[in-house]
């Protein structure tokens, strides 16, 4: 403990510890270097630093990240959205450990790959307008997402660590591909199946 003669630099400075001003809470300076990889994943580039709605961005990101994707064999689309769920519960449960605190907001990665889960219907209709699906979608999980209906809202309780953060992210994203594949069949946003995609 430092004596009071010394004084703490920042308390004579008026700033309360842990105040962004002066960076990292001590607790993490005391770390050493920041899991920068894990970081990066984890606020999927920094969308889940912005300082508004930042699920809502990440939830933008995973559209992207799903365009990004389709054009993949169905095989490969499955396998790629595998590993950007194993990767976030890599990412989140570093991420979570760093900034010291429970499904951080900055953590997004689990609203990419649940955005990315609820779109993938699309890979198998139709839709007269993408846009309209892609909304559709986007919706669905957004409201899911923050609503968290029963198991949405066990998978976030239930579950621990990363796999806690990802987990109720995913289950919204399954509900939500449920929602968009139905309403799709129905012809809500005028999507009929499509037939010979690639596997």
């Amino acid at each position: 403990m430092s004596s009071p003669a010394q004084g703490d630099p920042d308390r004579d400075r008026g700033v309360p510890p842990g105040d962004p001003e002066r960076g990292a809470p001590p607790r993490d300076r005391e770390r050493g270097a920041p899991p920068r990889v894990a970081l990066v994943v984890a606020t999927a580039l920094g969308a889940g630093l912005v300082p508004l709605a930042p699920g809502t961005v990440g939830s933008l990101v995973g559209v992207a990240v799903f365009l990004a994707l389709a054009a993949l064999p169905g095989w490969l689309f499955v396998l790629t959205g595998l590993a950007l769920c194993a990767l976030g519960v890599w990412a989140a449960a570093l991420a979570e450990q760093w900034y010291g605190r429970v499904d951080d907001g900055r953590i997004v990665i689990d609203e990419v790959a649940g955005q990315v889960i609820a779109l993938s219907p699309l890979l198998v209709l139709r839709p007269v307008s993408l846009f309209s699906g892609l909304v559709t979608g986007f919706v669905a999980f957004r409201v899911l997402d923050i609503w968290k209906p029963g198991p949405v809202r066990w998978a976030e309780r239930g579950i621990g660590g990363g796999a806690g953060v990802m987990a109720d992210d995913i289950v919204a994203g399954a509900l939500a591909a449920l929602m968009v594949g139905a309403l799709g069949l129905l012809g809500v946003f005028g999507a009929t199946p499509r037939h010979g995609v690639p596997l």
